[in-house]
C-alpha cells in the first residue's frame, strides 16, 4: 500500500490478524538489526513509491511485536488511534523520505 492510497478504519486495523493486515496493506515487513532495547521499530515510507516497509525488531514478545507494528502502521496511515503509554515516544522524521520511530 502507498500512503497516498486508502487507509484502513481503526477497527479493520486492530482487528485484522497481522499477516493478513501486512498482506492487504502490501508493506513489506523486515527484521531490524538494531539491538537497543529502546527501539521498538519503524515505518519507512518509500520516497519514490510511497510504499511503506515495517522494519521490527527480533526476539520481542508477539504481543509487543503486534501492538507496535499496529502503531506504527496506523501513525504513518493517519488512522486515529490513541497514544501509547510512557516511555513510548514516536518520532516522525520530515522528509521526502518519512520515518516513524517507536
Amino acid at each position: 500500500m502507498t500512503v497516498s492510497a486508502t487507509k484502513p478504519s481503526a477497527d479493520h486495523l486492530m482487528d485484522t490478524p497481522l499477516p493478513v493486515l501486512i498482506n492487504e496493506l502490501g508493506v513489506t515487513l523486515t527484521d531490524s538489526s538494531i539491538i537497543d532495547r529502546a527501539f521498538f521499530g519503524a515505518v519507512i515510507v518509500q520516497r519514490k513509491t510511497g510504499e511503506l516497509r515495517l522494519t521490527m525488531p527480533t526476539g520481542r514478545s508477539e504481543l509487543e511485536h503486534d501492538t507496535v507494528a499496529r502503531y506504527l502502521l496506523a501513525q504513518a496511515l493517519g488512522v486515529p488511534v490513541p497514544g501509547m503509554p510512557a516511555p513510548f515516544v514516536t518520532t516522525r522524521i520530515p522528509a521526502k523520505q518519512t520515518e516513524v520511530t517507536l
